[in-house]
C-alpha cells in the first residue's frame, strides 16, 4: 500500500472515499449522539488540523480517517472525564475553555478490507505525531473495545482485565494501543449518550421494544434501556481512558 496522512487542512474539500467507508463503519445508533450531533462539524471545520484521513495512492481513494481535538488535562488519571467524548468536546467549546496541552482521540476509522495490516497502528501514531507538532505532546482515548459488545453484561470493569496467554489485552484495538505504550488509566463509564424515542430505537436497531426494561442489543457495548411510559430509550456508552507516552 502506498498511503499518505494528509491533514485536512493540508488537502481541503471533498475527495473519494472507498465504498465500505461510505456505507457506515458503526451501528446506526452511534450516529445519534446528542453532543456530536450538535458540535462534531465544529470539530471538523474549526481543527481541521487535527483531522486527517488515509489516502492509499494507487486506488486514489480514502481508505481511513481518524479524528482528534486538543484537550486540556492535568496528567492525574483521577481528572480524565467520566463522561469522555462527550465531556472532552463539550469542554473544547466551552466559552471558559483552557489553553489545551494535550491532544486527544475521537474516533479511528479504517475500511473493513485494510484491516489486519497495521494500518490501526500506523493511524494512531500519525495521530500522536500530529499533536506534538501543535506542542501537544501527550495523546490520550477515550477508547471503544471493539469487542465489548459481544460481551453486553460484562461490567467493562472486569473486561479490561481480561488478557491472552501471551499477557496482552485481549481486546483488539485495547490491545493496539497497548502494543503503542499506552497505559489504561480508568473507565470513562458514560462517554458517549445516545437518548431517542422508543420509535427511533426501533428504527436505528431493528428491533421491536414491547416493554420497558433492559435490551440487549447489536453493536452496543452494554444494554439500551428503554422505558416505555416516557417513551424514551437511551443507551450510555463506557469507553476506556487510554494515555500514550508523551
Amino acid at each position: 500500500m502506498a498511503l499518505q496522512f494528509p491533514t485536512r487542512a493540508e488537502r481541503p474539500g471533498k475527495h473519494p472515499h472507498i465504498a465500505s467507508l461510505e456505507r457506515g463503519i458503526w451501528p446506526e445508533f452511534m450516529y445519534h449522539d446528542a453532543v456530536l450531533e450538535r458540535l462534531f462539524d465544529r470539530v471538523i471545520s474549526e481543527y481541521a488540523d487535527f483531522q486527517f484521513y488515509a489516502w492509499d495512492d494507487e486506488r486514489e481513494e480514502v481508505v481511513g480517517g481518524g479524528n482528534a481535538i486538543p484537550a486540556t488535562w492535568d496528567g492525574d488519571a483521577a481528572t480524565l472525564l467520566d463522561d469522555g467524548v462527550d465531556g472532552v468536546v463539550e469542554a473544547r467549546f466551552a466559552d471558559d475553555a483552557p489553553p489545551p496541552n494535550a491532544l486527544c482521540a475521537l474516533q479511528i476509522l479504517i475500511a473493513p478490507e485494510y484491516r489486519g495490516q497495521g494500518l490501526s497502528g500506523r493511524m494512531i501514531k500519525r495521530m500522536a505525531e500530529i499533536g506534538r507538532a501543535h506542542a501537544l505532546d501527550t495523546l490520550i482515548a477515550p477508547v471503544r473495545p471493539n469487542l465489548k459488545d459481544k460481551y453486553p453484561l460484562t461490567p467493562i470493569e472486569r473486561y479490561i482485565e481480561w488478557r491472552r496467554p501471551d499477557g496482552m489485552l485481549l481486546d483488539p484495538w485495547l490491545r493496539t494501543h497497548e502494543r503503542l505504550g499506552a497505559e489504561i488509566a480508568k473507565v470513562a463509564p458514560e462517554s458517549m449518550r445516545i437518548p431517542g424515542t422508543v420509535a427511533q430505537w426501533e428504527e436505528w436497531t431493528e428491533l421491536a421494544f414491547p416493554e420497558s426494561g433492559s435490551y440487549v442489543v447489536p453493536g452496543a457495548l452494554v444494554p439500551v434501556e428503554i422505558d416505555r411510559q416516557s417513551d424514551a430509550g437511551l443507551y450510555v456508552e463506557p469507553n476506556v481512558w487510554m494515555v500514550h507516552p508523551s
